[in-house]
């Protein structure tokens, strides 16, 4: 099966890594991936770099943490587990009683045996995650009790944020842009699942000889790393992309849900609605209201790429999210089976979609090229409005079949207005 590969990668190889925004453990993945793919490029953005209103934050790394007790007993350590720390912890090493001690340790009263995921990347802060049973044994030790606290953690301004990249490309320099990320470290359904995924499909579009489209890859950090992207590529993207998908939570077997775009329209959206109805999978969808992942970034005004979200259970709606408890007992080989099968689909959609756009800003001179009367008459519109309404819903946001239906024209006279106006380097598909 194509995915039982990139199945075992994740859960064997992957998902011991301590990844984060930036670090070893984000190099140490894509790595991995290009070990897969000779093409796929690890790119890098020094730190401090300003992207928009943001800017890269230094590079973290973190060697050991841990907490010992008055009697020398280690009672939390790093190592076995990388949910323990606080992303992007600042450095400690000293004694404390146990009240402050407290104040720094986060668990879940309502899942006591869970880890929580917590991270301060922008705010300098320390802190230890662990189980609710694990903080109540500390409670239980006098309030005079010292305990030894050691975070071995480290940040460099001259550092990188690293993402990973790779095209496929088609016949057409319309792309369509798969994007997952590399940043939540133990985590299988919100972490693993959508690099999972993603690896499986460029394995399977890789294979084909004649892509109708481009299909573009990245692998980011998840909010700050798009947010990069988009600053550096953003022209190229709004140029070329028609439409895309941001892979993530899709590898459990509980349900199949997605997020479309911001209007609800794009040929993205129109392609992974007819991937349902094809696989005959039932779906929820939530508003984008709801959103919270990098469908926030992609669909922000300005930016306005059509890039739909999407999941098996979403973000925040399943117990395990956020917790230790989301591993590989959740995130199945059948639930990346069936998170890659609806992308597969809705990507091949995609791939057959007409999506004219068009070249000229403004309403083009028509006449110079022959498409216009050179005696206007009361009649002359009568026989330019086809061709120019056709114009005018050629934005990247229609396909041929929805332009025909909206200029109201039979879907045979707008292929041959596409054929005059890709001959006249108007439209690009």
């Amino acid at each position: 099966m194509t995915t039982k590969k990139y199945y075992e990668i994740g859960k064997k190889k992957l998902f011991k890594l301590n990844r984060s925004l930036t670090g070893d453990g984000n190099r140490k993945t894509l790595n991995i991936i290009k070990s897969e793919f000779k093409e796929f490029k690890i790119r890098k953005i020094k730190s401090g770099k300003k992207v928009f209103d943001w800017k890269i934050p230094p590079e973290w790394n973190i060697k050991k943490a841990h907490i010992i007790d008055k009697k020398n007993k280690k009672i939390l350590d790093f190592k076995n587990n990388n949910l323990h720390i606080v992303g992007y912890s600042q450095p400690i090493d000293k004694f404390l009683k146990k009240d402050e001690l407290l104040k720094h340790i986060h668990s879940l009263p309502k899942q006591p045996k869970a880890i929580p995921y917590i991270t301060s990347y922008y705010n300098k802060y320390w802190g230890f995650c662990m189980s609710h049973l694990q903080k109540n044994q500390i409670k239980k030790y006098r309030k005079d009790d010292k305990f030894k606290v050691l975070i071995d953690s480290k940040f460099n301004n001259k550092g990188f944020l690293n993402y990973g990249e790779i095209l496929l490309k088609g016949k057409s320099n319309q792309e369509i842009l798969i994007s997952t990320f590399i940043c939540h470290p133990s985590m299988a359904n919100n972490e693993l699942s959508g690099p999972i995924v993603s690896m499986s499909l460029i394995n399977h579009f890789r294979k084909i000889k004649k892509l109708s489209k481009s299909i573009r890859f990245i692998f980011i950090p998840e909010t700050i790393g798009s947010i990069a992207y988009l600053s550096k590529n953003l022209p190229h993207l709004k140029k070329n992309v028609i439409g895309g998908f941001n892979l993530t939570c899709i590898g459990d077997e509980r349900n199949h849900s997605c997020m479309f775009t911001k209007y609800n329209d794009s040929p993205s959206d129109k392609a992974l609605r007819e991937a349902y109805l094809k696989l005959k999978i039932k779906y929820k969808t939530y508003s984008f209201l709801a959103r919270g992942s990098d469908e926030r970034q992609y669909n922000s005004p300005g930016v306005d790429l059509p890039i739909t979200s999407i999941f098996r259970t979403k973000y925040g709606n399943y117990p395990e999210y956020h917790t230790s408890l989301d591993n590989f007992d959740i995130v199945t080989q059948k639930g990346i089976a069936g998170g890659f099968k609806i992308a597969k689909k809705a990507i091949e959609i995609l791939q057959k979609k007409v999506v004219p756009k068009n070249n000229i800003l403004c309403e083009p001179q028509m006449g110079k090229r022959n498409l216009y009367v050179h005696i206007n008459t009361k009649n002359t519109n009568m026989k330019t409005i086809p061709i120019m309404n056709f114009l005018q819903y050629a934005d990247g946001k229609n396909d041929l079949n929805d332009i025909s239906k909206k200029i109201k024209i039979k879907y045979k006279e707008s292929k041959k207005l596409l054929n005059v106006l890709l001959k006249n380097k108007l439209i690009t598909i």
